[in-house]
């Protein structure tokens, strides 16, 4: 009995001291895709998310709370041939704000130029030096995404690796000519212009208010608001000048599908006495969202 215990014990301590990186949620949707057995959509969700979940993406430990929730969706528009598929995926991640039950969006957004073939019970495995299949070259390509970006939030800049890591994916892919989204003249918003964003200068600052916004901002808004508050104005002044410098970028707008709603709720929720210069910035570098940069001004708050 008592051997069992240290048994158990020993495993339980080693997958606490071995838990990967990313807590992945995995969803396949194949309504659109006919005269095929939906059999093999099962297998390719459980496939992708033992990929996505127990792959050892860096050298890093992490424990089982430390894990990086995200949710992959793939959505099926059309099948090509016997194991060829188009569609799109849509990618989330989400960071926990300290003390509080509340996990602050990162990244969303909606690649719409999938392509990858798939046989059913086929093993994916990824090698850093090769191209071996478009899917898995797209879920690595957002596993080091996904994780570049949290580690952004924690450490100035400290994603770099990763981000790297995402370009050599890149570089290998365009050798794929089945394969699209990798490359510069394939589209302004793709992976190419993604990752040529996260790691060209020009972008550092917006890199450097990641981290502002979430740890200097948000992890303490809870016990000192104002200060939080004032850190995520200094943090939105530092996507300015990213903005200045490379008006309609990709990492602007993706910056931004993931950040409006919760910047309108910080603002709405306080008082600042620069709100309407703040409100008029934000409506110049991101005029998508007007809407939500005017609404923040109708609760202008009270000390």
């Amino acid at each position: 009995m008592h051997k069992t215990i240290c048994t158990f014990l020993l495993v339980f301590f080693s997958l606490q001291l071995h838990a990967q990186e990313l807590n992945c949620r995995v969803q396949i949707n194949s309504q659109k895709i006919q005269g095929t057995s939906r059999q093999i959509f099962t297998n390719m969700r459980m496939v992708i998310y033992e990929f996505m979940n127990n792959t050892r993406w860096t050298n890093d430990v992490y424990s089982p709370e430390e894990r990086i929730e995200c949710n992959v969706i793939i959505n099926l528009t059309s099948q090509v041939g016997a194991n060829g598929y188009k569609g799109t995926f849509t990618v989330k991640s989400s960071r926990p704000i300290y003390k509080t039950s509340y996990n602050a969006s990162i990244l969303k957004l909606v690649d719409s130029d999938i392509r990858f073939e798939y046989t059913e019970n086929e093993t994916l495995e990824f090698n850093e030096h090769n191209h071996t299949s478009n899917l898995i070259s797209l879920l690595s390509f957002y596993a080091y995404t996904i994780i570049g970006m949290d580690y952004d939030t924690f450490s100035p800049l400290s994603g770099e690796p990763y981000f790297l890591k995402a370009q050599k994916i890149i570089n290998n892919a365009q050798s794929d000519p089945k394969a699209s989204g990798w490359k510069p003249y394939e589209g302004t918003f793709n992976r190419y212009w993604m990752v040529e964003n996260l790691l060209h200068s020009d972008f550092k600052p917006l890199r450097n208010a990641m981290y502002t916004y979430h740890r200097e901002g948000l992890d303490v808004l809870t016990e000192q608001a104002e200060a939080g508050r004032d850190e995520i104005t200094a943090a939105l002044y530092n996507v300015k000048t990213s903005a200045d410098r490379k008006q309609g970028a990709y990492l602007l707008k993706l910056f931004f599908d993931a950040k409006a709603d919760e910047i309108t709720k910080v603002y709405s929720d306080g008082f600042i006495t620069n709100k309407n210069e703040l409100a008029e910035m934000l409506k110049q570098i991101d005029p998508a969202n007007t809407n939500k940069w005017e609404s923040m001004l109708q609760n202008q708050g009270t000390r």
